[in-house]
């Protein structure tokens, strides 16, 4: 019988690495699908319309059918104000950055910008919230850091001073998503992951339906059937699937080894940006992306175990569990 179990037990902590490294990969696929709309023309707040226009039928799918397992408690109307705040800041504004970003770094560093927002989310919390952080933890963000310009440097030398305006806003966009994974914390305990993300998004929705009809109303629906499709991809196979691969995963095998394994997101950029784009691959990208995967593989091991167990804003925030990528 205990050979029956931990064959079992084997069986779902394989299944969870490989659903946790799968979620990784398909969100990273994002900026590829994005690049290939920039090329049709489309601009970003078209894209950014599209995608959750077409992600909200999914997500309220999802939504429907987790209220017939269980039961959601009531939320007051200052929860649904906090709610809305988060989806601006997690889902429309990071998302606008990022997209905004992409149009002048390649995708290997767009990639590598975001998965920072471990070290924004310990700055916050050690400025903004007076949380300690260990000499090890500081060790982390320097190298991480390290990382960042390194590979920065190699994006300066093939597109030139556009490189810079285009991490600042994709590390606007991390900074924005650090800020709603501090505030989500509380959130998330009350009104539950997957109601959170679902009316998340649908406040961002709303929004970009409303800035796409100031910025280009027509624009919906003037695309090109390449722009639709790469849409669609982006909605599901790049922003839903991945989403539900992650959260099982979680419940297999836990968040941090979840985190860990999105360490598998910026390689795999790298490589899909260089087979599908023809972006390069120098010794310098791959140096300077072992610094920034290096440092946060540091910090997430590190994080201490009492975080896990706090809640509330003024507390120190989990950044072992992973949420939506923008």
């Amino acid at each position: 019988m205990q050979s029956v179990s931990k064959a079992h037990q084997n069986r779902q902590y394989l299944y969870g690495i490989l659903m946790a490294s799968i979620g990784s990969v398909l969100f990273s696929g994002k900026a590829i699908l994005i690049k290939l709309a920039f090329a049709q023309n489309a601009s970003a707040e078209t894209l950014m319309a599209l995608r959750l226009l077409m992600a909200l039928p999914l997500f309220w799918g999802i939504y429907w059918w987790e209220s017939r397992r269980k039961q959601m408690a009531r939320l007051t109307l200052l929860d649904l104000v906090k709610v809305f705040s988060l989806g601006f800041l997690g889902y429309f504004l990071s998302s606008y950055l990022d997209f905004l970003g992409l149009q002048y770094i390649s995708v290997g560093l767009e990639r590598i910008v975001l998965y920072l927002t471990p070290t924004i989310v310990l700055l916050i919390s050690y400025f903004v919230l007076n949380k300690a952080i260990s000499r090890l933890q500081w060790y982390a963000l320097i190298i991480g850091y390290l990382g960042v310009i390194v590979v920065f440097i190699q994006d300066a030398s093939s597109t030139g001073s556009t490189a810079l305006l285009g991490m600042v806003l994709v590390f606007s966009s991390a900074c924005s998503y650090a800020i709603y994974m501090i505030g989500s914390g509380e959130m998330v305990r009350r009104v539950g992951s997957v109601r959170l993300v679902v009316y998340a998004s649908s406040a961002s929705a709303l929004l970009s339906v409303i800035q796409i009809l100031i910025y280009d109303p027509s624009a919906l629906f003037t695309q090109l059937p390449q722009v639709y499709w790469l849409s669609l991809l982006n909605a599901s196979l790049c922003t839903v699937i991945p989403m539900l691969l992650v959260m099982i995963a979680i419940n297999r095998i836990g968040s941090p080894l979840v985190a860990q394994a999105g360490i598998l997101g910026p390689v795999s950029t790298i490589f899909m940006g260089s087979i599908v784009l023809s972006e390069p691959i120098t010794w310098i990208q791959i140096s300077g992306m072992a610094l920034v995967m290096g440092a946060m593989w540091l910090l997430v091991r590190n994080d201490p175990p009492a975080t896990q167990k706090e809640t509330g804003p003024s507390k120190a925030p989990d950044f072992k569990r992973p949420d939506i990528s923008n």
